[in-house]
């Protein structure tokens, strides 16, 4: 596996199919294994977080999640090959599930949500097995009684792929701390994914996501949720490039 230096983490630079081939490789042959997908936002939060760092310093893939990373591999010479977002891999991982007979468990996103999406999936998918959803509530992550709960249920439902889609750094802080009591094989982070697959949210066009403008849709869409995120702190992005103009292969 190809692995480059990216700002002060390192990425996979594979293709999709690459990266499902990976995945495929990590089901069936380790415990505790996860995926993430870095985007802006998550290299923004990752230069004051240690813990996020230490995260991504150990994930098993790594896979760039959006346009602008690609840009700004290109403008680093160090092109990576192709955009492989959580909301891309999550359905091909569906696919991929269904004709190799790996089990799906569901985490996350509002109550409900989780099952409509794998009911939809399980339609589009013939032989998809989702064994379990559940959608924890706000706050959960600091209630011993409910995480305790969640690993119970997960635990119960035996999966093989476990999809975790509670928002970052959320969702791999939750995944991390308690990987060796959930043991499955492999965990991916796909941030709204969920919400997408069961028809909830509308992704953006295939055009905008092309020329890098989802953002720009999903803060038309929800404007006070993303304000925030994509015209404050996401900006520091520009600095960061600079930054790590230099930062060794």
């Amino acid at each position: 596996m190809n692995r480059i230096k990216f700002m002060n983490i390192y990425i996979d630079n594979v293709s999709m199919q690459e990266a499902l081939d990976k995945i495929a490789h990590l089901t069936e042959t380790t415990r505790q294994s996860y995926v993430v997908t870095p985007n802006v936002d998550h290299l923004v939060k990752l230069q004051s977080d240690d813990e996020f760092l230490k995260i991504y310093d150990n994930a098993s893939l790594i896979l760039a999640d959006g346009t602008p990373l690609i840009w700004i591999s290109k403008l680093y010479k160090k092109p990576i090959k192709e955009k492989v977002s959580g909301s891309d891999l999550f359905p091909k991982v569906c696919e991929m599930a269904a004709k190799k007979g790996y089990k799906m468990f569901f985490l996350g996103a509002a109550e409900g949500v989780a099952e409509l999406a794998a009911k939809n999936l399980e339609l589009k998918y013939s032989g998809l097995n989702v064994v379990g959803t559940y959608s924890p509530k706000i706050g959960f992550e600091e209630d011993a009684q409910e995480i305790c709960k969640i690993i119970k249920i997960i635990e119960n439902c035996l999966p093989d792929i476990l999809i975790v889609a509670l928002g970052a750094p959320k969702q791999e802080k939750f995944f991390y701390r308690h990987r060796k009591q959930l043991n499955v094989p492999i965990a991916i982070m796909v941030g709204a994914s969920i919400d997408f697959e069961a028809g909830l949210v509308k992704r953006a066009p295939a055009w905008m996501s092309r020329v890098g403008l989802e953002w720009f849709y999903r803060l038309c869409k929800e404007p006070i949720r993303m304000y925030r995120r994509y015209l404050i702190d996401d900006l520091s992005i520009f600095k960061l490039i600079w930054k790590y103009r230099k930062s060794d292969t």
